[in-house]
């Protein structure tokens, strides 16, 4: 029977070798980090081994890393009223963009009345004209933007919007975890005060995340509170062992970086071609700077649940978009906020690649979209 193929990267990434051998040394040791006998610190080692690996990669300082169970958590600890850079007074108020991950259109801590919403083109970027309008006349607001949306992958002008939002004495959170391992990202170059990432998207294991905050940000409130962990901004003991993990798929995924990301367009660029060469596919913001890896398309007729369905028999694994607690297929809020018509957004489905998509992968996945093209959108 021939090997399936994984096409769902965007959602979740295998465990890097490294990884692995990281954890399972980890999980060998019986100190607690917080401990300072000769077994604490040992395990301490680890989790501020890590702790520079992450601030190694994305421009900065160990010191302002704080690991967190997830993306999500790491998303609800940056959204906290109150938010002060150097100069400027507390955020009052949350500008997020429409097409944000579901943890971060949740607000966080800002009460509803607080939250505000920014549009995006059809290509499906940021309007920074309509982020300037809303900043205007306001209290200082925390702005939050993603660096490449997990849908479409299209690239956010995150450091044009952090010019923005400083000239208006705002803050700028930036979510990062589509971005790691696949562009390069640096919270310096970009001019974020916050930015969040997710261990399981670049190769670490599920339950582990980080905020990573730039220097001088003060205000930050802790979600957890208790024993004092992570200089008092995220309580609980750490997981060593995740935490292992997330250094070690960070380090290795710093150096693949730039090889990985022109093997993984080459395969990309193949893919749509050859989806467009079966019944005049549609792809998503192919217009725009986007990911190396992500191809979101649709074709009129499609259901998108009935060819996640499809592919899956033929030994292929898709989504339609991100991944739902549910496991049901839902529209996709982003081609709706991209302003595309509900039974479009319906039909999306997403195709995403990572360091081990070979050539035969993509032969496999468009001889399996032929197939059902032929009885899909027949039927």
């Amino acid at each position: 029977m021939p090997h399936r193929v994984y096409l769902d990267w965007n959602a979740t990434t295998p465990l890097r070798p490294e990884a692995r051998t990281a954890m399972l040394a980890a999980w060998d040791l019986i100190g607690n980090p917080s401990s300072v006998h000769a077994e604490g610190r040992e395990a301490r080692r680890l989790v501020e081994e890590a702790r520079a690996a992450l601030a190694s990669a994305v421009g900065a300082l160990a010191r302002n890393v704080v690991f967190t169970s997830a993306g999500t958590e790491a998303n609800a600890l940056a959204l906290s009223p109150g938010l002060r850079g150097p100069s400027g007074g507390p955020a009052e108020r949350l500008l997020v963009s429409a097409i944000e991950h579901a943890s971060v259109l949740a607000g966080g801590r800002f009460p509803a009345d607080k939250i505000g919403q920014i549009r995006v083109t059809r290509s499906g970027v940021v309007d920074l004209d309509h982020l300037k309008a809303q900043l205007e006349g306001g209290p200082p607001a925390l702005v939050s933007i993603m660096a490449a949306n997990n849908e479409t992958g299209a690239l956010q002008p995150v450091a044009e919007a952090a010019r923005i939002v400083h000239e208006s004495g705002g803050l700028l959170h930036v979510d990062a975890i589509q971005a790691l391992g696949k562009i390069p990202f640096d919270i310096k170059a970009v001019g974020a005060d916050l930015a969040t990432f997710s261990a399981h998207k670049v190769g670490g294991p599920k339950g582990v995340g980080a905020l990573v905050v730039a220097e001088g940000l003060a205000g930050l409130e802790p979600v957890l509170r208790g024993g004092g962990q992570e200089l008092n901004r995220r309580a609980g003991t750490e997981n060593v062992a995740g935490i292992a993990g997330f250094g070690a798929a960070v380090t290795t995924a710093a150096q693949a970086l730039p090889e990985l990301a022109d093997h993984m367009a080459t395969l990309r660029n193949r893919l749509e071609n050859g989806i467009r060469a079966i019944d005049g596919a549609t792809v998503f913001s192919d217009d725009v700077k986007r990911l190396p890896n992500t191809v979101l398309f649709t074709t009129p007729g499609l259901k998108a649940e009935t060819a996640v369905i499809g592919f899956d028999l033929e030994g292929v694994a898709v989504s339609s978009g991100s991944a739902c607690s549910s496991g049901k297929v839902q529209p996709s809020h982003v081609l709706s906020a991209m302003g595309f018509d509900p039974a479009v957004a319906q039909g999306a489905v997403r195709l995403s690649l990572g360091w081990s998509t070979e050539p035969d992968d993509i032969n496999r996945v468009l001889e399996a979209w032929r197939k059902l093209g032929n009885t899909l959108l027949r039927a």
